[in-house]
């Protein structure tokens, strides 16, 4: 039976799991990401994870086949080195060269959103689709593709960047330079931001995050209810455009606002039945993540477990 290693990197959290070739985990580990600048500190802790999700699975990189990684970007891919904005500590850092060292198996890495959308499409509300977008709303609002079967990387690897379709023009400037883009409208810090700048504040003690903004939209906040209803109707523009783009079958919506309740989800559902109008765009089912804890090192798994319809030829 084929193992492989699955990572998953994120800002705030790494996370490891040695996976089989029928998509069953056989041990895992989550630890928290390093506060750190120093780079190696940082791959370090990812190492130390990973260690401990072979630990847990009692098995040795010699016995694995493969690893896969999804990462945050902006990355050179194939190549995988990355630049994630939420990682500081790693600018062009190469790892999935380091990585391929220090385990000594092939591996294949690609964007977190990517992961996403693979694992929904192996094992999640995508599963026997042909055609379908899975996006991830939370720290920051990404996507990926699965067209024809398989895994569709585009030209440089960043197709399915949904969090930068235009959702409201003229709207919040966006880190990437462009206005009104879903991800300056609908991510967990945009909206809560947005909140705060009108005037919310979490209970006293409490962070001010999307969990609390969720909270306080459900206890009948008014701002916070405004401001998670403009998040879902983002979505739900940006996911009628994509199916009128792209003729899909299914949308998958996973990340923290995905289980905010119905205040976001039936604003998202008003927006995109309102503008996806025509038979086939209506026909584009969209659903909730049934693995959101596990969809990333599914994903990253299936890189490696399903080539040919995941993979791809790393230089």
């Amino acid at each position: 039976m084929d193992l492989v290693l699955a990572l998953d990197v994120g800002g705030t959290k790494l996370a490891a799991a040695v996976v089989d070739a029928e998509g069953r985990v056989r041990g895992r580990s989550r630890s928290p990401a390093p506060r750190t600048s120093d780079p190696e500190e940082f791959y370090e802790g990812l190492i130390a994870t990973a260690a401990a999700a072979m630990r847990g699975a009692a098995t040795t990189p010699g016995e694995l086949a493969a690893a896969g990684c999804g990462c945050g970007g902006p990355m050179r891919w194939p190549e995988g080195a990355v630049s994630p904005l939420n990682i500081p500590a790693w600018r062009d850092f190469p790892l999935r060269a380091r990585l391929a060292e220090d385990l000594a198996v092939p591996v294949l890495l690609h964007n977190d959103a990517i992961a996403l959308a693979t694992g929904e499409h192996w094992r999640g509300g995508g599963a026997g689709t042909t055609n379908m977008l899975a996006i991830t709303v939370s720290t920051g609002v990404g996507g990926g593709l699965v067209l024809g079967g398989r895994l569709y990387h585009g030209t440089s690897g960043n197709a399915g960047h949904f969090g930068h379709i235009v959702a409201e023009p003229g709207g919040p400037a966006c880190p990437c330079g462009g206005r009104g883009c879903v991800e300056a409208i609908a991510s967990g810090p945009n909206t809560v931001r947005r909140a705060v700048d009108e005037g919310w504040r979490p209970p006293s003690g409490a962070e001010a995050d999307g969990h609390a903004l969720a909270a306080a939209a459900v206890a009948g906040d008014e701002i916070a209810v405004r401001n998670l209803a403009r998040a879902g109707r983002a979505v739900g523009v940006g996911l009628a455009t994509s199916a009128a783009m792209l003729d899909l079958q299914v949308a998958v919506v996973a990340g923290g606002f995905s289980r905010s309740g119905p205040l976001f989800w039936d604003a998202l559902t008003e927006a995109f039945e309102t503008h996806a109008t025509m038979a086939f765009t209506r026909a584009m089912r969209v659903v909730p993540s049934t693995i959101p804890d596990d969809v990333g090192l599914l994903g990253a798994a299936a890189f490696v477990l399903e080539p040919e319809r995941y993979g791809w030829v790393v230089p």
